[in-house]
């Protein structure tokens, strides 16, 4: 590692080391396909047994933490449910003490096992744990220990930069928690994905995830059922039926876990994506029944599971209810409850608790989101058109359409999201420019002037004044950098995704749909963060942020594997070179960008942190952060883009967006 390097990590740090970063890893439920992650690896023995698959999803309970870098401990302070805080664990990060202290078992062992694992893989110094508050329920099928061992290999993985996935970080938590005594099963881990459902399929030791894209919010209850089961005798009795099948019991449990299992999980993906929660109620009734029909008879002792049986078929739910089955190895330790609605939801969990006397958890699927917001930053000075830019802001530079209409830059960017569906638009501004722009879009030319427009001109004015209706102006009071410009939209956006447009590029497509919905429309198919990409040849590249990845569909989108801000020409060929490109072609980015608001949190640690990128912080480094985090898709967009950042690029953006037919936003958009 060079100097520099080495000073910036230092630095890095430094900084974590003072202000810590924060983390929250959720349980996790699996909605179906219980045992099937341990029956899937016997495939491994017996080919002819049906790979597993099943279906997860965060919890809204988990592990909140603060983490910071040691300079040679593992160190866990720990928050206990009475508010009281024991002495801290520490063990020096040696791998034979990690390892002794991970086999001792306990809670702290979990931390260890993966410090052990991380210590035997890569070269790093210690770690600080803050826990300081876990709502977490432990032991009732939620995975609160593989939780505590994702959060360890997420602060490793984040402090010290060891670039791994979330894949990666899955891995490293497993790896870890079997270093323990814990036994758990593959599926555990998929904590690491949060929140959004996954299906996880079990193929000897390989395993498959595909995350899945929710169609409608769905109801949940998670219920406690305050009895008791016993995990390791249901285990051990199910796993002599495998990996041979030498009677009919056997050779039932291996149906419900193989074919049986697959329809279930297939018929339940279907569900989700079309946010069917009548459907996913019945099906995890169907589940239930058979899993009594062909599982039950193993592990008789454990899985009659009388208090299980008699939530599920208390009367008085009923009417609120859709369906539910148990969670985790079954039993009677927790179920998971479909409602019909947040009404229903919530008068369930009234008659669960104070008739039942359990306990209940609130879960709530959450739609993949449809794009509505759209952030065009525009505070920025304009330097490089200096001094015009003291006259006229560059985002209200004249362009002249296809039409013969003569729009400010901004009207043009702004219709160009409206056409896509968008149905608020943010615009950052200075605050000293606010009314500059609130007077082109909310007011109203004097009445005068208003009459001596043409008809059509009439009729445009008001569109206009319609448009603004839609747009709201943020005031961005220092500019310091792209980053900096995204964050000051954090609380305007939300959580939703949000499509980020620039404020110096216009757009045209080469198809029916515009650029901007061509990427929404990638976005809400497959829930993945988006950024458009363009060809460009090597000499142009250093105008550019640029990405190289993997295709998905070649020549259409790409899963990206780097984010490069303005390399040059000779560091593109070595690095960012693409099978499928023009010879000395490379992918710049377009302009356009559909981000989940996970980006939020990533540029506002770079703030906090004060992490800056020649002397701005930068939107790029937390582009590729949630890229690793979180799997990032590249679309080469079917269009063209016209910068009018400076002055040749704007002249010679004039003369051809002029030429070339924009999209407008439909009728039914233009009305208010």
């Amino acid at each position: 590692m060079g100097a520099m390097q080495n000073l910036r990590f230092c630095l890095l740090c430094l900084f974590c080391y003072c202000l810590g970063m924060h983390l929250f890893v959720p349980g996790r439920i699996c909605l179906f396909g219980e045992h099937s992650d341990w029956a899937g690896g016997y495939r491994r023995i017996n080919a002819a047994i049906e790979p597993g698959t099943a279906i997860i999803t965060g919890t809204n309970q988990g592990i909140h933490a603060s983490v910071r870098p040691h300079p040679g401990k593992l160190v866990l302070h720990t928050t206990l449910e009475d508010g009281t805080r024991p002495p801290p664990f520490e063990v020096a990060m040696e791998p034979a003490l990690l390892l002794a202290a991970a086999q001792a078992g306990g809670f702290y062992s979990y931390a260890a096992g993966v410090a052990y694992q991380v210590m035997i893989h890569y070269r790093v110094r210690g770690l600080v744990i803050e826990n300081d508050h876990t709502d977490l329920p432990v032991k009732k099928g939620l995975s609160s220990s593989a939780a505590v061992c994702v959060l360890v290999a997420r602060a490793f993985n984040r402090l010290y930069d060891l670039k791994l996935t979330v894949r990666g970080e899955m891995e490293l938590a497993y790896l870890g928690e079997i270093t323990t005594p814990s036994r758990c099963g593959r599926l555990d881990q998929g904590c690491a994905y949060g929140h959004r459902p996954i299906v996880m399929q079990f193929d000897g030791d390989r395993i498959d995830v595909e995350e899945l894209t929710v169609g409608g919010n769905i109801q949940m209850i998670v219920v406690d059922l305050k009895s008791s089961k016993n995990t390791r005798e249901i285990l051990n009795r199910l796993n002599h039926c495998y990996p041979f099948a030498e009677n009919d019991l056997q050779r039932k449990v291996q149906q419900y876990l193989g074919p049986i299992n697959r329809d279930l999980v297939t018929r339940a993906s279907q569900a989700l994506r079309a946010g069917d929660a009548a459907t996913l109620g019945a099906l995890m009734t169907e589940a239930q029944s058979l899993f009594d029909t062909h599982l039950q008879p193993a592990c008789p002792s454990q899985l009659t599971a009388p208090v299980l049986h008699r939530l599920l078929a208390y009367p008085a739910l009923q009417p609120l209810l859709y369906g539910g089955k148990g969670v985790g190895s079954q039993g009677d330790g927790s179920a998971q409850l479909i409602a019909r609605n947040e009404t229903s939801r919530d008068a369930a969990i009234q008659i669960i608790e104070n008739e039942l006397g359990m306990a209940c958890l609130p879960l709530v699927l959450r739609s993949g989101g449809r794009v509505r917001k759209a952030v065009i930053p525009a505070a920025g000075f304009g330097t490089r058109h200096f001094p015009a830019t003291k006259a006229v802001k560059k985002e209200l530079f004249p362009v002249v359409g296809h039409d013969g209409r003569t729009r400010p830059a901004i009207l043009t960017i702004i219709e160009e999201a409206l056409s896509s569906g968008i149905e608020e638009v943010a615009v950052l501004v200075q605050p000293a420019d606010r009314e500059l722009f609130q007077e082109i879009f909310c007011c109203p030319p004097p009445i005068e002037n208003y009459n001596k427009l043409s008809r059509a001109d009439q009729q445009y004015c008001d569109y206009l004044l319609a448009v603004g209706r839609r747009v709201t102006f943020l005031a961005q009071a220092s500019q310091e950098g792209f980053g900096h410009a995204v964050h000051s939209a954090r609380e305007w956006v939300g959580q939703e995704p949000f499509l980020l447009m620039l404020g110096d590029h216009l757009y045209t497509s080469d198809v029916p749909i515009g650029c901007a919905q061509q990427l929404i429309q990638t976005f809400e198919r497959t829930n993945r963060s988006v950024v458009g990409l363009l060809p460009e040849p090597a000499d142009q590249v250093h105008h550019f942020g640029c990405a190289t990845g993997n295709w998905c569909e070649a020549g259409h989108t790409l899963d990206i594997t780097a984010f490069v801000e303005k390399p040059d020409a000779a560091y593109a060929r070595e690095h960012l070179s693409l099978a499928g490109l023009t010879d000395d072609h490379f992918l710049t980015v377009f302009g356009l960008y559909v981000l989940k608001p996970e980006i939020f949190t990533l540029l506002d640690e770079n703030i906090r942190r004060n992490l800056r990128e020649r002397g701005e912080f930068q939107l790029t480094s937390c582009l590729d952060l949630l890229r690793r985090n979180d799997g990032f898709l590249g679309q080469i967009v079917q269009g063209a883009r016209y910068d009018i950042g400076n002055p040749a690029a704007y002249l010679a953006s004039l003369q051809a967006f002029s030429r070339t037919p924009v999209v407008q936003p439909a009728a039914a958009d233009r009305a208010d």
